[in-house]
């Protein structure tokens, strides 16, 4: 098997894909601290919401109810991984990085940074009650 393509700023190239299988293949192509971050992220966002529907688009994993859209993504970017909250203005409190995208909300995450999980998981378990957004 051949390792996956990084693009620009680190960002493993996994084919599209549903389900766990091409977001574990994302997660294990994550370079250097990124991959254990990738991990944990995943974990905790299984754990809050057990039945979580996953897929890899626009090589990015993405994780939404199943028939209900998507609430969140993450990506590497060269020094840090971004979280992408689509419904980020109604999470409480809001995620603190802006978009282009009204709604949407980022949390960057660099190597050295202290994760705040529950903060994270109360953000996740918000985010999956609220409607998904369809990509």
């Amino acid at each position: 098997m051949t390792e996956p393509k990084l693009l620009s700023g680190g960002n493993p190239q996994i084919p599209k894909g549903e389900g766990d299988g091409p977001v574990q293949e994302y997660i294990a192509a994550m370079p250097g601290w990124k991959r254990g971050l990738g991990e944990r992220l995943d974990a905790l966002i299984v754990r809050t919401v057990p039945d979580v529907h996953k897929a890899v688009k626009w090589n990015q994993p993405f994780y939404g109810n199943e028939g209900d859209g998507w609430f969140v993504a993450f990506r590497c970017y060269t020094t840090y991984v971004q979280l992408q909250f689509f419904r980020g203005t109604s999470l409480d409190p809001e995620p603190p990085k802006a978009s282009k995208h009204p709604e949407v909300r980022y949390l960057d995450i660099h190597e050295d940074d202290a994760v705040d999980e529950d903060l994270l998981a109360s953000w996740v378990e918000q985010a999956s009650a609220l409607p998904g957004e369809r990509v």
